[in-house]
């Protein structure tokens, strides 16, 4: 099983205490990340957040520098996103990277930066099919025009990616799996599933497969929000702490809490139901502790090669 990281985008002033910090804190984590072993580095998508939310295409270009040649990528929302300038945001940040990059994407939600962004949310299925369509057209060389929800003329990009971009969509509805099953080069599950619902959701991705007549593919992955702990009182005196202030609206039943022993085996159970890779983010808001638990991924890393 491979492990990868998402790093947190979102950082709240009363803990990083000024804008640059939050930067500084995302750099000294993908260098961590790297250090430790992980076999991927994400970063995500939101919009008029309120709070600071650093923006994907910027911040990953310079986390590129900490990174080195594992799988890479960024999480966009397509039906936000102009596909021109998406497919030459991504082809450039390919260009940087020096191994596969990959384009995980989503339909997204929130009535807030859709309106912000001058989109329609009730159109976001059909604006998604047709950017991600537009996408790797582009991505080919072609010259690509549109009159659907994306309206642009004649159209072609340079630079090209160095080689395919890998498209992993996000999905959780049922329409929305069978969507990825049928578009996506891989589905990316949702962070909020516990265990059984991680199970009924690939049972759902592996029938649409089926349908399609196509196999499972070499990725299936899924995100988790964690914390790995130096022994397993530390791991409870977390655990208690999030079941008293709560986490982002997770059922704690979502959340992996526990010592290198503990996350290995919770782990284990993910593959042993079909997924290839935990795609991870650090749930303690402090930094000291984020770090020393991307550094411990390496001993839950360990267990499972």
């Amino acid at each position: 099983m491979k492990i990868g990281i998402s790093i947190t985008s979102a950082h709240d002033l009363s803990n990083i205490g000024d804008v640059r910090t939050g930067a500084r804190w995302m750099i000294e984590r993908a260098a961590a990340a790297r250090q430790a072993g992980l076999d991927s580095l994400f970063i995500g998508d939101h919009h008029v957040t309120g709070t600071p939310y650093y923006q994907n295409t910027p911040m990953l270009g310079r986390l590129l520098a900490e990174w080195g040649d594992a799988d890479v990528g960024a999480l966009y929302i397509l039906p936000l996103w102009q596909p021109v300038l998406l497919a030459e945001q991504v082809a450039t940040l390919a260009s940087i990277a020096e191994g596969r990059f990959i384009m995980q994407c989503g339909l997204g939600r929130g009535e807030d930066q859709f309106s912000a962004m001058g989109r329609d949310i009730r159109f976001r299925p059909s604006a998604f099919e047709e950017c991600l369509n537009s996408l790797r057209q582009l991505w080919r060389g072609e010259t690509v025009s549109s009159n659907g929800r994306n309206k642009f003329g004649p159209a072609t990009i340079a630079p090209l990616p160095p080689e395919p971009i890998d498209v992993w969509i996000g999905a959780n509805a049922t329409v929305a799996i069978e969507r990825a099953a049928r578009m996506g080069d891989a589905w990316l599950a949702e962070p909020s599933l516990n265990i059984e619902q991680a199970r009924a959701a690939f049972n759902t991705y592996r029938q649409a497969r089926e349908l399609l007549g196509l196999p499972i593919p070499e990725t299936v992955a899924i995100r988790r929000d964690i914390h790995v702990a130096e022994h397993p009182n530390e791991a409870d005196l977390i655990r208690q702490q999030v079941n008293q202030t709560g986490y982002r609206g997770f059922s704690t039943d979502a959340l992996i809490i526990g010592d290198p022993d503990q996350m290995a085996a919770e782990f284990r159970q993910l593959q042993e139901i079909g997924y290839t890779d935990v795609i991870v983010r650090s749930l303690h808001p402090y930094q000291g502790h984020t770090i020393a638990s991307l550094q411990r991924l390496s001993r839950v890393k360990a267990q499972l090669e």
